[in-house]
């Protein structure tokens, strides 16, 4: 597996379909996530969002979307992370993560948020969050929809964290 920085334009079908591959998101998140690659596209280093994709074979395995908070030091967004479904389990998602980290780090970062609904369909994804030394930092009750909360979960990464797996 291979890491690419770079967004292209084939990456607007290729992010929908990872997303969709998940099962988790409804078709205007899966807008949201092409959005966020078109905003790059188009603005390139202005944009505020970031990629990262894993890829083997020539294969996009999944991404990553982060970016910088705006009026903070150094507090990023994590805004999505993706992995084909039928990839799932074999660790592509840590990947990822802890080279997203890694970027941030060296982009000034100290900070990462994560926000992510507490509905049933998000457990793996939440557990998967706390396996990777995220804690749970804030809980929004009825933020997307009665009864769908928003989790925020956030890590600070500092130098010694690279290449190292959470305790």
């Amino acid at each position: 597996m291979r890491f690419r920085y770079e967004v292209q334009p084939d990456d607007r079908r290729r992010v929908r379909e990872l997303v969709a591959s998940t099962g988790v998101f409804s078709p205007v998140e899966e807008d949201v996530a092409v959005e966020l690659v078109e905003d790059r596209l188009a603005r390139r280093d202005a944009s505020e969002y970031r990629f990262l994709f894993a890829e083997q074979d020539g294969q996009t395995l999944g991404y990553t979307c982060y970016g910088p908070i705006a009026l903070t030091q150094g507090s990023f967004d994590l805004y999505w992370i993706a992995v084909e479904k039928t990839m799932q389990g074999r660790k592509i998602g840590q990947a990822l993560l802890r080279e997203t980290e890694r970027l941030i780090l060296a982009a000034g970062g100290r900070q990462v948020y994560i926000e992510t609904s507490n509905r049933s369909q998000y457990t793996p994804t939440r557990e998967f969050y706390l396996r990777n030394g995220y804690q749970q930092v804030a809980l929004l009750t009825d933020f997307y929809a009665p009864g769908d909360d928003k989790v925020i979960y956030s890590r600070e990464i500092k130098i010694e964290d690279e290449g190292q797996s959470p305790t």
